[in-house]
């Protein structure tokens, strides 16, 4: 596994995007302690990027230039490596392809040079949980396994090293990662897919067919010694899109009873329980032991941020939902907390607008809510009107203080934004640690 140093060592590399999640940071970390000549570029300024940037102070090998890409940086050089997320249209990606070039991602990079065998999952909704369950369920078994991908803080790079030949690497990954697995011609061993709805349609520019494609490099590069575990909500944009002869590989479509009903999860709602089934398929192409898979689903406590029950005060159950960006996914967190319509849920929901129809989730909202609390947003301007009597809050800590006071015993406070998380907040994980902090503080009050 030395072979990965090789490669970089001395290797003139243009990083496209430090960003503050620590995925930036951990790649451009660990392609200088490779000896390669590296760039690191990125639209934010210094002072914007400061804790970054203070974690990379003695790699006299690491160049920065900050506040804004440069044309130069992405000629004369062995390759580059950019971060989700950037413009499909960028002059800067267009610019080093027209000079021939290489461009990838971390993912990719990291499937093609560690030989490890891979699971990748992705989908609109579910691919976290997912990948996080596949994960709990290899440990639970004793099996060596890695998670990265989208995953917060990991860069999937650094995760070379520890790559051996009985790792099995988890990798979540989103539509824009898995651009860079269409560019390598590359897939997972195991691809999962777990749902298809509307997302990122400012980005996709209302192109669903644009957004499938991305997410079709999945499985688009499998052999016929591959598998593909398709969830049943996404199974049929196969077809609609015209993908269904493209398919090399075998193909697991998850169905509703594939996991028995007496097996007990400690995630609430049936989408968790979709989400469940679709990873015990993949532990079971994984020859997993039915024991085993039982015991890892049932001890499965599910990942931050995704319907996760924060704690309780007064008898008032407070969920912190903050993964949800699309109305679809607060959809299944009202419908798994209140499935009776018994209207017990003070929703804290809005922020930045993708451009989705929200018709759906305000329908809903009428029947699982007693009051809905708006957090101020581009979104949340567009859908105000149509959420009677909707305070707009200008901060997490307002909304959740309003919250409090309108609930009583039995009431469940439900974040779940519904919409991205741009504006007030610098990415959705300073969004989930502002309204983690803002509980903390109210169970001190207490």
């Amino acid at each position: 596994m030395q072979a990965y140093k090789d490669y970089f060592a001395g290797k003139r590399i243009t990083l496209m995007g430090l960003g503050l999640l620590g995925r930036g940071l951990g790649d451009a970390q660990f392609l200088a302690e490779c000896g390669a000549n590296l760039i690191v570029t990125d639209l934010k300024t210094e002072e914007q990027l400061a804790g970054s940037l203070l974690q990379l102070k003695e790699f006299s090998n690491i160049t920065f230039h900050l506040g804004g890409h440069r044309l130069e940086d992405f000629k004369d050089r062995d390759s580059i490596i950019k971060a989700a997320g950037v413009p499909l249209d960028s002059p800067f990606i267009t610019e080093a392809k027209k000079h021939t070039i290489p461009v990838r991602m971390s993912a990719d990079l990291f499937v093609e040079l560690s030989g490890a065998a891979v699971v990748g999952v992705t989908g609109t909704r579910g691919k976290s949980t997912v990948a996080h369950l596949v994960a709990h369920l290899l440990k639970q078994a004793g099996r060596e396994v890695l998670l990265g991908g989208n995953v917060r803080g990991v860069s999937t790079l650094a995760l070379l090293p520890q790559v051996t030949p009985n790792t099995i690497a988890v990798l979540e990954l989103d539509s824009w990662q898995l651009q860079g697995f269409g560019e390598a011609k590359i897939s997972p061993h195991i691809a999962v897919f777990t749902t298809f709805m509307p997302d990122h349609m400012n980005y996709y520019h209302n192109d669903m067919r644009a957004y499938f494609a991305d997410k079709a490099n999945i499985f688009l590069n499998q052999t016929d010694s591959d598998t593909l575990v398709l969830g049943g909500q996404a199974a049929p944009y196969i077809k609609e899109y015209g993908y269904q002869n493209k398919i090399k590989s075998r193909v697991i479509t998850a169905a509703a009873n594939n996991m028995p009903r007496n097996w007990q999860l400690k995630i609430p709602g049936e989408h968790n329980r979709y989400n469940a089934e679709l990873a015990v398929e993949v532990a079971r192409a994984l020859g997993l032991d039915e024991a085993d898979i039982k015991a890892g689903v049932e001890t499965f406590g599910g990942v931050e941020g995704r319907l996760q029950l924060v704690c309780e005060i007064n008898g008032i159950k407070i969920y912190n939902d903050n993964n949800a960006t699309t109305p679809e996914a607060t959809i299944a967190a009202l419908k798994a907390i209140d499935p009776d319509e018994k209207k017990k849920i003070i929703l804290i929901m809005g922020g930045a607008d993708k451009g989705l129809d929200m018709r759906g989730l305000l329908q809903e909202t009428s029947r699982h809510c007693k009051k809905v609390l708006l957090v101020a947003g581009t979104g949340t301007e567009r859908i105000k009107d149509e959420v009677p009597g909707a305070l707009i809050c200008q901060s997490i800590s307002e909304a959740l203080e309003a919250a409090m006071g309108g609930a009583k015993e039995g009431d469940v406070i439900l974040f779940s934004p519904a919409f991205a998380s741009f504006g007030m907040f610098k990415n959705e994980y300073d969004r989930n640690d502002q309204f983690l902090a803002a509980v903390k503080a109210l169970e001190v009050a207490e």
